[in-house]
């Protein structure tokens, strides 16, 4: 069954396998909501979202429920399943009603010899209530290996991420400069009747007690602000920006990042935004023109200079690098099931290489920004220990703030759950002679 209208379950049942199978929420729950009435676009993304956010522990559980696997032809009738135990143990749905409709979604999936099995595992889930969960990596619904990368690396703070992880993630905006102050703007709020508050380092940022959609904000159309987290938007107060200096954002979609060096200092002489993903720079250009700001786009590969570089250095430059993102699971849970452990040394790899290939770039006097979404450290304090250990004219700024720790090669920010995500920034300079 295809086209509008379909069984929001069945529909979110789809989008987990998808995610299972190696495809991002990004991917493909933006062609899913089409499948579904306008209506229940909020509930599929929700499904598709908690599903994703426990999975680790939604599965472990209905595993033990099952006396043996489901054959693969009908593995999309265990995702199902684990839609539904996610309705039963985290929302507020009615019982009869995720019973019910999850019953008849297995019939939308061509599944009908297996609606007595369904009904039987819910009945049984419904009546009996969750299970113990004596392991930490069911329990927090993370993978193993996370987890004990996690534990290893902050031997003190790794439930609390993990706990952070779990959490829904506040909705938070980012002041355009150029047209409100941020008082001005909490002002404008408070008239719209949203509850908001300034946030407590980034100069611009206002965090809103409960998310709202973009069209109640105020002037949000017009260019009043943009959607970005409070550590993503730490990156302007590290770069030192005046006019008359050439802008490098080294990977810049979706362009939130740009926009905000441009919001942050009026007068540079060019500000260049980079990224490799042609079917990602037309969302930047959506947000500049949205904003009202110029720059140019290049699509490029950062990394070899000699296909983009038109030889003239840059003042500063914004180098946000691919990274595990690790530091945003509570936006991206998918990230759960899509990241492997072996990921971790081939994007160090690549982090590495990208600062190198931006160092050439660089003018003498000039100031980089290392920045990852990512909390471990082989991605980002040790990246930029190896950095200097090869590079003897960089030399490490350690900025001046009250923010995140110091990790003796750049701050790093863990994801708190009720404010900003997590984040890694590190400030190298290059002397002048």
């Amino acid at each position: 069954m295809t086209g509008r209208g379909q069984p929001v379950r069945a529909v979110a049942a789809r989008v987990l396998q998808s995610v299972e199978n190696g495809q991002s929420l990004s991917q493909c729950l933006p062609p899913a909501l089409d499948d579904v009435a306008d209506n229940e676009r909020p509930q599929l993304q929700a499904l598709c979202y908690g599903s994703c956010r426990w999975f680790h522990r939604l599965d472990a559980e209905l595993q033990g429920r099952l006396k043996k696997p489901l054959r693969k032809p009908d593995r999309i009738v265990h995702h199902l399943m684990l839609v539904a135990l996610f309705q039963l143990r985290f929302s507020e749905q009615a019982t009869y009603a995720v019973l019910n409709e999850t019953v008849e979604a297995c019939r939308t999936l061509d599944k009908p010899h297996l609606t007595g099995l369904v009904n039987g595992v819910l009945r049984a889930a419904e009546r009996e209530g969750e299970p113990p969960c004596p392991d930490d990596s069911v329990r927090f619904s993370h993978p193993h290996w996370m987890l004990e990368k996690l534990r290893h690396n902050w031997p003190h703070d790794w439930q609390a991420i993990l706990a952070a992880n779990n959490a829904q993630a506040p909705m938070t905006l980012r002041v355009n400069a150029r047209r409100f102050t941020r008082d001005d703007y909490l002002r404008q709020l408070d008239e719209a009747g949203i509850e908001a508050a300034a946030t407590l380092f980034a100069p611009f940022a206002i965090q809103l007690a409960s998310p709202v959609p973009v069209d109640r904000l105020p002037w949000f159309a017009d260019g009043a602000v943009s959607i970005q987290d409070e550590a993503a938007q730490l990156c302007t107060t590290l770069m030192d920006l005046a006019p008359g200096q050439r802008v490098l954002d080294a990977c810049a979609a979706p362009g939130g990042k740009t926009c905000a060096i441009l919001e942050s200092c009026s007068g540079l002489e060019e500000v260049v935004a980079i990224d490799e993903s042609a079917d990602r720079l037309p969302r930047v250009q959506e947000n500049l023109d949205r904003l009202d700001l110029v720059a140019t786009l290049k699509q490029a590969d950062a990394a070899n200079i000699d296909e983009w570089w038109d030889g003239r250095p840059f003042d500063r430059i914004l180098l946000d690098v691919p990274c595990s993102a690790t530091g945003v699971i509570r936006r991206h849970p998918d990230i759960k099931l899509l990241r492997r452990e072996s990921d971790i040394v081939p994007l160090a790899n690549i982090q590495l290489g990208l600062l190198t290939a931006m160092w050439q770039v660089l003018a003498p006097g000039g100031r980089l920004v290392y920045a990852t979404c990512s909390v471990f450290p082989q991605e980002n304090h040790r990246i930029i220990r190896r950095f200097l250990k090869q590079q003897s004219n960089a030399v490490l700024i350690e900025p001046d703030v009250l923010w995140g720790r110091d990790t003796e090669y750049g701050r790093q920010l863990l994801p708190a759950a009720e404010s900003h995500d997590g984040f890694f920034y590190a400030v190298l300079e290059k002397p002048e002679s």
